[in-house]
């Protein structure tokens, strides 16, 4: 059966990095993967083509297709817009309607890199982290919030961090079933030393824990665990967390890894359906420059076949096409050294399609 991907470049570089990663797709159905792209504007395109961020008919194709991938949103020319049609709602609203509740972003230093992290390579050598954030709930999307003038007339900021039962639930065993499938032991991060919403959802934790026996679990506080990941980052294989550790967590993981460019990530519903994007943003200021590294959001088309579309080995040929590449001395802008051989967006892909 023929499987449908809503293709959503988005801004920035968003359009230079996808149109590389549907090349790979072009590539892989001329061996056999038997899949419909279909393109949608979101984010700032979104806006300028329907004055919303995530347009109807965006979020119709994304709800029919089996996956969605997609590049970026963001950049200056919409930074002064409201809130309510800025571009990253267009990303909120899609995890939203879809419900796209289990985020996925590993942190692997490629050998090939382990100069390109600014930790010793003793520290980071070998590392292979998968951080599980909770993406549709906590104080992103909880109510109450706002700005408000008080009293005596001085303004106001407050969000609301909130967490049901069910909500942390669904995201551990999510984060439980992955953990199973690697090195059977999760971190629990959270601050239920003065959150209570954290309290319950470490109590939620240990409670789901007694279903998954085989699993070593652990918990710690988030600053310590931010802290840990810079002094030992090698102790972690699975963590999860909520919405707004989770986001701070990932980003430092990546880091350690030499280049934000080289890492994808899955956001998941409970069936499986999911939306792949590089962890990266829109890069505005390279944007149509054909420098960006396209190689996080080919990597994400490796999740998407896994997770997603259930072909393995096309994942798998990926991955290790990325690696070729690598072990050829190829590198962009962000990833390159000395000795190296300097590539643009373009050439990057075209060397991942050549390994496939």
């Amino acid at each position: 059966m023929t499987k449908k991907i809503a293709v959503l470049p988005g801004d920035g570089i968003g359009p230079e990095i996808i149109a590389e990663a549907v090349k790979v797709l072009e590539h892989l159905r001329t061996d056999g993967l038997d899949i419909e792209m279909n393109e949608a504007p979101v984010g700032g395109a979104g806006y300028e083509a329907s004055g919303k961020p995530l347009p109807d008919d965006t979020l119709a194709l994304a709800k029919a297709s089996d996956a969605i991938l997609l590049g970026a949103v963001g950049g200056y020319q919409w930074e002064s817009l409201d809130i309510s049609v800025r571009p990253e709602k267009g990303l909120l609203g899609l995890r939203a309607e879809l419900e796209l509740f289990s985020n996925l972003r590993p942190a692997i230093l490629y050998k090939q890199l382990a100069d390109a992290s600014t930790l010793k390579p003793e520290v980071v050598s070998g590392l292979d982290i998968l951080i599980v954030r909770e993406l549709t709930g906590g104080i992103y999307f909880g109510q109450p919030r706002g700005i408000r003038i008080l009293e005596n007339g001085e303004k106001q900021g407050f969000n609301t961090l909130v967490y049901s039962e069910s909500e942390i639930e669904r995201i551990g065993r999510s984060a439980f079933d992955i953990a199973m499938k690697r090195g059977k032991k999760l971190c629990s991060v959270d601050k239920a030393n003065v959150l209570e919403c954290t309290e319950l959802w470490r109590e939620v934790m240990e409670r789901v824990s007694k279903d998954y026996p085989e699993v070593e679990l652990s918990h710690m506080y988030v600053d310590n665990a931010a802290m840990q990941l810079v002094r030992a980052p090698k102790q972690f294989d699975v963590m999860v967390t909520t919405n707004m550790f989770g986001d701070i967590l990932s980003d430092c993981a990546a880091m350690l890894t030499g280049s934000i460019g080289m890492l994808p990530s899955a956001s998941l519903d409970a069936n499986g359906k999911g939306m792949y994007e590089p962890i990266h943003g829109s890069a505005p200021d390279i944007a149509g420059k054909n420098v960006a590294n396209p190689l996080a959001t080919i990597l994400s088309v490796a999740m998407m076949l896994r997770y997603s579309l259930n072909e393995i080995a096309m994942a798998d040929r990926i991955e290790k096409a990325v690696e070729n590449v690598l072990d050829q001395g190829l590198r962009t802008a962000d990833i390159d050294s000395e000795g190296m051989q300097k590539v643009s967006t373009s050439e990057m892909g075209d060397a991942v399609v050549s390994a496939l």
